[in-house]
């Protein structure tokens, strides 16, 4: 199967969290970003434009979607599941996301009920519990459980 690529609802809510940020900044764990959650090449002092940031933008989303679909099961997987878990390998990182639980569920059974609560513990940065994830991850559960129109 061919490589899938992220549709236009997981876009927008990656989009919704990361928000855009045009000058580089300190993320809640501490690691210098810009854009839409860029942390590649990144320094203090780094400013790009909004064209800049859809590239980063989309070099990025490859890398999380590369990580996605190498799930064994990737073809059982409806285009909402994919996004949500794009979005969530986008921004916990492809080597956190190939060793959680979240994934060894998924690879299961995609339709496990503790996939939500999976997705539900990664709230936390530099230790500290953020609402901001809640939200996010909350958002990603109900994306993945959503049914898809295709």
């Amino acid at each position: 199967m061919k490589n899938r690529e992220t549709g236009a609802e997981g876009l927008s809510l990656i989009k919704s969290f990361e928000g855009l940020v045009l000058d580089a900044y300190k993320c809640p764990a501490g690691v210098w970003t810009i854009g839409y959650g860029s942390t590649r090449d990144v320094h203090r002092g780094d400013v790009i434009t909004e064209a800049e940031a859809e590239k980063r933008l989309k070099w990025d989303l490859r890398t999380a979607e590369n990580c996605v679909n190498s799930i064994p099961n990737i073809d059982l997987l409806n285009q909402n599941q994919f996004d949500a878990l794009v979005s969530f390998a986008f921004n916990v990182g492809c080597w956190n996301f190939k060793k959680s639980t979240l994934r060894r569920r998924i690879v299961n059974n995609p339709i496990d009920p503790d996939i939500t609560y999976q997705f539900n513990r990664w709230v936390y940065a530099g230790g500290k519990l953020l609402k901001g994830l809640v939200k996010r991850r909350q958002a990603e559960a109900d994306l993945y459980f959503k049914k898809s129109c295709s």
